[in-house]
């Protein structure tokens, strides 16, 4: 009995459906565009905590996408076999940006499209793509939202404190108040002149303000 004998359900026939070369280029140009995407969206990235783990994600995802759909070309019966395998998986990491799950399609996307053959689709699509992206996050439509944290003594500071800051800054909604014993704290949105956050210094210095902290508003707000 020979090695072939023993599989005789056609495992070696399928180890040559695909070509060395037709994986090899397949898996060079997921990788580049995987790395294409990555800067994509490390230029275009606007939240509030940069994640370089996310980045590396959209590589691996365009490689095993790729890897997949060349699997399930090459092979019918085990793509259904694969289909229901995936169909058990579930993912339980929170999306906090939007735009995070446009690049997570996108990485996907491609790895479909260049395991299909359509190389060109993939690269002068994802070129496309990327520089949309580029233009939306560059061009500053709307100022950016912040959220000030003041911590005053009574409601005779709370209304001070309240003039100033709208003589300050060009738009302010109150989101929260809390009210202890000796310390009324506000939670402001505001929307700065110019990125000019220096009156938050003079704030602090106004008698019966004891805290005062300004963070960056990504829209996860928990008053």
């Amino acid at each position: 009995m020979t090695f072939q004998d023993i599989f005789k359900s056609s495992f070696l026939e399928n180890l040559s459906s695909i070509s060395m070369l037709d994986m090899i280029i397949a898996l060079v140009l997921a990788f580049l565009m995987g790395l294409f995407i990555f800067f994509i969206y490390k230029k275009s990235y606007s939240g509030v905590m940069y994640s370089a783990s996310f980045g590396v994600t959209l590589i691996a995802l365009s490689l095993i996408t790729t890897l997949l759909i060349m699997t399930v070309v090459s092979n019918v019966v085990l793509s259904l076999g694969m289909v229901g395998a995936l169909s058990i998986v579930r993912f339980r990491t929170a999306i906090k940006e939007p735009l995070d799950i446009a690049f997570l399609f996108w990485a996907i996307a491609v790895g479909i499209v260049l395991a299909a053959g359509l190389l060109p689709l993939a690269v002068f699509g994802s070129i496309f793509i990327g520089l949309v992206l580029l233009g939306f996050s560059k061009s500053k439509t709307v100022d950016s939202p912040y959220i000030l944290v003041v911590h005053c003594e009574s409601s005779e500071i709370e209304e001070q404190v309240r003039v100033f800051i709208k003589s300050q800054v060009k738009r302010l909604n109150l989101k929260s108040k809390s009210v202890d014993k000796g310390c009324v704290e506000l939670n402001y949105e505001v929307r700065l002149k110019e990125d000019d956050s220096a009156f938050v210094n003079e704030l602090e210095a106004v008698a019966g303000v004891s805290r005062v902290v300004l963070v960056s508003y990504n829209g996860d707000y928990m008053g």
